[in-house]
């Protein structure tokens, strides 16, 4: 309160002492006006040199202190002339920022007040012109002088932060004094004038944790690296003050919060949460299988707690593996070879873990940075099928092997304790053509039907083996039979051979007229060998003889200087073929040699008709064949021509059964004159169109002649009556032989006599086109009203 009151004084003090001193500066200046004045008129007078004359009044500027709180106006000070002899001739006018709203002048006696409350913050000063004039004439007395109002300070405003909320973050295990942010708190009263903007910062709350620097803002850790762990606190509020006036009682306070997160640093090592781990698995079980998951837990975050599994020791160092999960972090331990309850009943592991980064040990101490845990796996009996000596067998046999020799065995047992008798079979899948079988007891294989090995070299077939007492545990163990190879194929020719010799040849010329190969289904372990040679008997032994070439070939020469082709055109050369394996095989090949006419080189000119057509590919029988199927083919396409080019006719009989009742539907009651479908009523008015003949359409022709049947009178067109033509042809039918043996219907588009409608045809009709009375339909019902309405406004127009 003492500071308050001696700041006011202070305030106070100096602005007296300013308007005193405008006021004195003011006085002066305007008695100095005065003088230079009056040296004018003299030097007017007296011719004495132009001096320079200072104004009357001037002044820089007035002081005001901002946010007045009092009911009056607020007196800034007095603006004086030396010219103001106080008789009230002169006027003051004020003019410039704020003149007329925010400061007013007394026009008489030059007082200037200020009339609304100031605000520093807002506007710091205000420039204002003033003069005085005469009131009279209203000439200007003194010139416009610019003075500035200056409003003074006051305390008025709190220390501001740049942030509401800070969010931060520092290591853990931070050493003492460690930075962590700095804040920012700014204020808006005048820095340059007192401690008003002058800020200390300060924090109430975060003890004992964190301090802040009070000049700069700056927080920093308060706590050594024992203190400050994130696995005992992560998070930390703080409360920062920043005060001004120095931080003095009185000053005003701004607050902000920080919120300080401690990250993570790899501090802590991975522990298991048990020493021992049990898990149990049967025997069954595959590679690869997952056997059970261990964890251990590490208090730190992210890449930190990340760790890694391995087997170091134990007796399943090499039956199990562990791999580790990414996302949880635990360890799964798999099979890694396969199980087996008999042999071994349990395996213990020893399992280590630790982190994939480096470990800060500085905060360790002594403790290990890895730990270990025992995992026991029991292993439990699964009832096993057969189990296979081997897992695939191979068997020779020779192909020529009689029925009922064995090939080879194969041997199961069970696995489990049980030793469970085991019977064998094969599945008849593999073996569709059942040439092998198996003894259920011993497993020997054996043939059930002969074998060929150019059929086939090698059999694949399955044996089963299957619990005695338990059919449904079966296995199944592949069997390979290869089949070894017996000379029991003779060797015949690659080929079907065919040359020619000429009918001329120079005498004593033997040549080579054609090279023969063999071949052989067999397949001797040191390959084939091949012996050619001509047959023992034969007249063709002095026409040609056979030359073997050691190489699996031979040749075929001419022994004749010259050969005929009318004593013998073709020859039959038998050429025997023999192998070289045990038991020796042969077979006689036959080469065909034919004779021709040949030019001086020895190029075939002419041969028989056979041999040409040989030579041309195709036989006279081929050709023969050939013609017949073009010659038959155009003869069915001549023929469906000509059935298409005939008119089909119509039917009276719909029906397509053939029965002797036919019942011919007629779906249309006629049309009178326009009815040409029915009946053709032009032919009874023209009878000079009707033909003297016409077959009948609706029984089947014969061979027999039709007799000539009677004339038919034909009655005058004047007179004649329809029903009398149509009675005559009614009595021709009847009359007329060649009429079918039963009924059959005909039509003669005649209604008859007796019906309640009477005809609807308008032949004959000569009241057709008198006056018809309608009215009776409208009896019939609200349809044929409308009709009877129609036709009896035709008749109505008619009449008029």
């Amino acid at each position: 309160m003492r500071t308050c009151l001696l700041v006011l004084l202070w305030a106070s003090l100096s602005l007296y002492v300013d308007n005193m001193s405008i006021t004195r500066r003011i006085v002066v200046e305007m008695g100095e006006m005065e003088g230079e004045k009056e040296e004018d008129r003299d030097g007017g007078k007296g011719e004495k040199l132009l001096k320079r004359f200072k104004r009357g009044w001037m002044w820089n500027q007035f002081f005001l202190q901002e946010e007045y709180t009092g009911s009056d106006k607020q007196y800034i000070g007095k603006l004086q002339s030396d010219m103001d002899r106080g008789d009230g001739t002169l006027k003051y006018i004020l003019s410039g920022d704020g003149a007329g709203d925010i400061f007013t002048i007394d026009e008489n006696n030059g007082d200037l007040h200020a009339n609304k409350r100031l605000d520093r913050e807002d506007k710091a000063f205000y420039t204002l012109r003033a003069t005085v004039v005469n009131k009279n004439t209203g000439i200007k007395l003194e010139p416009e002088t610019e003075f500035i109002v200056k409003l003074h300070d006051i305390n008025d405003n709190e220390p501001i932060f740049t942030e509401e909320l800070y969010t931060v973050s520092v290591p853990e295990r931070s050493n003492m004094g460690t930075s962590v942010t700095q804040v920012t708190a700014t204020d808006a009263d005048d820095s340059m004038y007192g401690n008003s903007a002058k800020l200390r910062y300060s924090i109430s709350q975060g003890h004992p944790y964190f301090s802040v620097e009070p000049d700069t803002g700056i927080i920093r850790t308060a706590l050594g690296p024992g203190e400050m762990d994130r696995e005992k606190r992560e998070h930390y509020q703080v409360v920062i003050e920043a005060k001004d006036m120095a931080g003095q009682r009185g000053g005003l306070t701004g607050t902000t919060m920080v919120n300080i997160t401690l990250t993570d640093v790899n501090d802590n090592p991975p522990r298991f949460s048990q020493s021992i781990y049990q898990f149990s698995v049967p025997e069954s079980m595959k590679a690869g299988t997952p056997v059970g998951r261990i964890k251990a837990v590490d208090k730190d975050l992210g890449k930190n707690a990340e760790m890694f599994y391995n087997v170091v020791g134990g007796d399943g160092l090499d039956m199990f593996d562990v791999i580790t999960d990414k996302d949880s972090q635990e360890g799964i331990i798999t099979v890694g070879k396969p199980l087996d309850y008999e042999k071994t009943r349990s395996y213990t592991l020893e399992i280590q873990v630790q982190n994939t980064q480096t470990l800060d040990t500085r905060f360790l101490g002594y403790l290990p940075t890895k730990d270990m845990a025992t995992v026991r796996i029991g292993i439990e009996d699964v009832d096993e099928p057969p189990l296979f000596e081997r897992a695939s067998y191979v068997m020779e046999v020779k192909e020529d092997a009689a029925v009922g020799t064995a090939v080879g065995s194969v041997r199961a047992m069970d696995p489990d304790g049980y030793n469970s008798p085991v019977r064998y079979s094969i599945d008849r899948r593999t073996d569709l053509d059942r040439l092998f079988n198996v003894h259920s007891g011993n497993g020997s294989v054996f043939i059930t039907r002969p074998l060929d090995r150019e059929e086939a070299a090698w059999h694949n077939i399955s044996v089963i083996a299957t619990e005695f007492n338990k059919p449904l545990q079966t296995s199944r163990g592949p069997v390979y039979i290869r089949l070894l190879d017996v000379n029991d194929n003779a060797p015949t020719f690659a080929s079907f051979y065919e040359t020619f010799v000429c009918e001329k040849t120079k005498a004593g010329q033997v040549r080579n007229i054609q090279t023969v190969s063999a071949l052989d289904a067999d397949d001797p372990a040191g390959g084939h060998k091949f012996f050619f040679s001509l047959a023992t008997e034969g007249a063709y032994r002095g026409n040609f003889t056979v030359r073997d070439n050691g190489d699996n070939t031979a040749g075929v020469l001419t022994r004749r200087s010259s050969y005929s082709r009318l004593h013998k055109s073709v020859y039959l050369v038998p050429v025997v073929i023999t192998d070289g394996d045990f038991p020796m095989q042969s077979s006689t090949g036959t080469l065909t040699v034919r004779v021709c006419t040949c030019d001086r080189e020895g190029n075939m000119e002419l041969c028989n008709a056979e041999a040409q057509t040989s030579s041309a590919g195709l036989s006279t029988g081929a050709l023969v064949a050939i013609l017949l199927c073009v010659i038959i083919l155009l003869m069915i396409i001549v023929l469906f021509a000509a059935l298409k080019k005939q008119k089909k006719k119509e039917p009276l009989i719909i029906s397509k059964e053939d029965v002797r009742d036919n019942v011919v539907s007629y779906n249309d009651e006629g049309g009178g004159e326009e009815d040409t479908q029915a009946f053709d009523i032009g032919a009874l008015r023209n009878p000079e169109a009707i033909e003297e003949s016409k077959q009948r359409r609706d029984i089947i022709p014969s061979d027999t002649l039709y007799p000539p049947l009677r004339q038919t009178v034909i009655p005058s067109r004047d007179n004649a009556d329809v029903r009398d033509f149509i009675n005559q042809r009614v009595q021709d039918n009847d009359n007329n032989p060649t009429a079918p043996p039963y009924d059959s219907l005909a039509t003669y588009a005649y209604e008859g006599t007796g019906s309640v409608a009477e005809s609807l045809s308008s032949l004959g009709s000569a009241s057709s086109e008198g006056d018809q009375d309608y009215n009776y339909l409208s009896d019939w019902g609200p349809r044929f009203r409308k009709l009877a309405d129609m036709y009896g406004a035709e008749d109505s127009d008619r009449d008029s």
